[in-house]
C-alpha cells in the first residue's frame, strides 16, 4: 500500500496580510514534516503537498480553520515515496500567471460542468441542450503530449500567459459549440474559462476540478495517454497511479 499522500488545492478568495499568512502556513508544514509548494497572492492561494496521511489531514484542518478557506477543495493520490525535494510558501502577484489582472474568479466563476456531466457529453458528442462540445486543453504542450482528451483542442501554447492571445487568434473555431477548458487541477481552465466569456465566445465550461477530479470518477473514459503533474511522479494515470514511484 502506497504510504504518501499527495494532494493539490486551490481557491480563488480575496487575501490580505500576505506575509503573515506566509509565515503562519510555513510553520505549520515545517512542523508537520510536509513538503511541496504553496503559492499565496490577494487573489487566492494554490498548493501541492506530500507526506503522511495523518500530518496532511492535519495540515487541512489547521488550513480550514480560516474562515476564507473553510470549504476548500483537494484532490488527492497516492505514491511510495516523498516526490517533493523541499517545501517552498511563496508570494506571488498570482497564484497561476495570466498577466490579465482584470480577470478575477473570486468575484465570480465562469460556469462549471462536474466530471460526470462531461463522461456523459463526451459520450453524446452533444451537450443537453444538443450543441456539439468540445474539450480546450489550456495546459502546455509538454503537458499535452503526456496526455489529454481524444480529439481536444490544443494550441500548443509554451507558458499559460499564452493563452489570451491563442484564444483571440482561433475564437472563431469555437463559435457554434459547447466549450469545456480544462487543466490538471481547475486553476487555469477556471480563469480561462473567465477569460473566454469576456472575449466574447458562448456556450464555455470549466472542468470542475480538472483532470485529476476526472480520473478519480471516470477513469480513462475518453481520456488518452496520462496526466503531467510537476513533481517527481512525473505523470498519474487514470487510477492516479503516479508513472514513478520508487
Amino acid at each position: 500500500m502506497m504510504k504518501v499522500l499527495n494532494i493539490a488545492a486551490y481557491k480563488f478568495v480575496a487575501l490580505d496580510a500576505l506575509p503573515q499568512l506566509q509565515a503562519a502556513v510555513l510553520e505549520t508544514l515545517q512542523t508537520l514534516g510536509l513538503k511541496g509548494t504553496v503559492l499565496l497572492a490577494e487573489e487566492g492561494i494554490n498548493l501541492f503537498l506530500a507526506g503522511p496521511s495523518t500530518a496532511i489531514h492535519d495540515f487541512l484542518a489547521w488550513l480550514r480553520q480560516d474562515t476564507r478557506f473553510a470549504d476548500i477543495e483537494v484532490k488527492e493520490s497516492f505514491s511510495n515515496a516523498q516526490p517533493f525535494r523541499k517545501l517552498l510558501v511563496k508570494i506571488k502577484p498570482e497564484i497561476i500567471r495570466m498577466n490579465h489582472p482584470a480577470i478575477q474568479p473570486a468575484t465570480g466563476r465562469a460556469p462549471a460542468v462536474d466530471a460526470a456531466t462531461l463522461k456523459r457529453w463526451l459520450d453524446t458528442g452533444h451537450d443537453d441542450a444538443g450543441q456539439p462540445v468540445v474539450t480546450l486543453d489550456t495546459r502546455n504542450d509538454f503537458e499535452v503530449d503526456v496526455g489529454t482528451f481524444k480529439n481536444a483542442i490544443d494550441w500548443r501554447i509554451t507558458k499559460f500567459t499564452e493563452f489570451p492571445q491563442a484564444l483571440l487568434d482561433h475564437s472563431q473555431e469555437l463559435q457554434g459549440k459547447t466549450v469545456v477548458s480544462f487543466c490538471t487541477g481547475g486553476i487555469r481552465c477556471e480563469k480561462a474559462a473567465i477569460f473566454m466569456r469576456e472575449a466574447g465566445v458562448q456556450n464555455v465550461y470549466q472542468l470542475d476540478g480538472g483532470i485529476l477530479k476526472y480520473f478519480e470518477l471516470n477513469g480513462h473514459a475518453h481520456f488518452e495517454g496520462e496526466c503531467f503533474v510537476f513533481d517527481d511522479r512525473r505523470a498519474l494515470d487514470p487510477a492516479l497511479n503516479p508513472k514513478i514511484n520508487p
